[in-house]
């Protein structure tokens, strides 16, 4: 599914292209998405103006004068700034209507969500007890070090939970354990503070290798323009069962946790 990367770079991708723009209104095709999507959209949207594009955690929110549209891509989902009459293809489940311009929804699993929120963002259910940005100031080894003390749970797991610190995903989660030396299995409140300034610093160097690398491709992932990412050209564990690390030539290891994929190198990451 999109992580933060992926979304980072949606979000960079589209905003040239919305902010500052006033919406026609909206063409939705299929409301039934994770949530439905609001039934009068098109009356909401309809000349409301786009005036800033921000992301939180893997939402991204188009701040509009009298409210804020809130959207997930969900499992397979993405946007795509198109010509307007553009004919729809199947799983685009929702436009954005702009001068001269869509702004088209595509999400073949309808696990996604397109929402409509009146009032301060930070307040709306979704949004409202999640942890801090990993790549903000708020985000750095003393605030991982306090929140890990009384988690028992194993490191990898704990720094996906998103009231803990917000996007980390399972790629990303494997790929900073591998560059703190921390193995996946360890118990949260056995690291140390250096492990965690290690760690928070390497969470926030993974994440921005990948924005900038354009994120990962994985299953359905095109950025705004349509083109792959390619961070996955640099893994150095995800997906790399029995593979030699690319630091020591160790076969890298694969586990379960949580229902989830993990790899690691049995020697770098003790």
């Amino acid at each position: 599914m999109p992580e933060l990367p992926e979304v980072e770079t949606t979000r960079r991708g589209v905003a040239p292209h919305l902010e500052g723009q006033t919406l026609l209104g909206a063409v939705v095709r299929q409301p039934a998405l994770r949530w439905p999507v609001p039934p009068d959209l098109d009356h909401i949207l309809r000349g409301e103006t786009i005036l800033a594009v921000r992301r939180r955690a893997k939402y991204l929110l188009l701040a509009c004068q009298h409210g804020t549209l809130l959207i997930h891509l969900g499992m397979s989902g993405s946007l795509r700034v198109m010509p307007a009459g553009t004919p729809p293809q199947k799983h685009d489940h929702l436009d954005l209507l702009l001068d001269g311009r869509l702004l088209r929804y595509r999400d073949p699993r309808r696990f996604g969500a397109v929402l409509w929120h009146v009032g301060p963002i930070e307040r709306h259910p979704l949004l409202n007890a999640l942890g801090p940005e990993p790549l903000s100031a708020a985000f750095d080894g003393a605030a991982l070090f306090e929140a890990m003390r009384r988690r028992q749970s194993a490191i990898k797991l704990a720094i996906m939970d998103n009231h803990i610190v917000v996007g980390v995903g399972n790629i990303y989660a494997n790929e900073a354990l591998f560059h703190a030396g921390i193995a996946p299995t360890r118990a949260a409140n056995a690291l140390t503070r250096g492990d965690c300034d290690r760690l928070a610093t390497e969470i926030k160097a993974v994440l921005m290798r990948a924005i900038d690398a354009g994120g990962s491709t994985l299953r359905d992932f095109v950025d705004s323009d349509g083109k792959p990412g390619y961070f996955q050209q640099s893994y150095m564990v995800y997906g790399r069962q029995e593979a030699p690390c690319r630091r020591c030539g160790t076969p890298i290891r694969h586990i379960r946790q949580g229902q989830r994929s993990t790899y690691y190198c049995p020697l770098c990451q003790p």
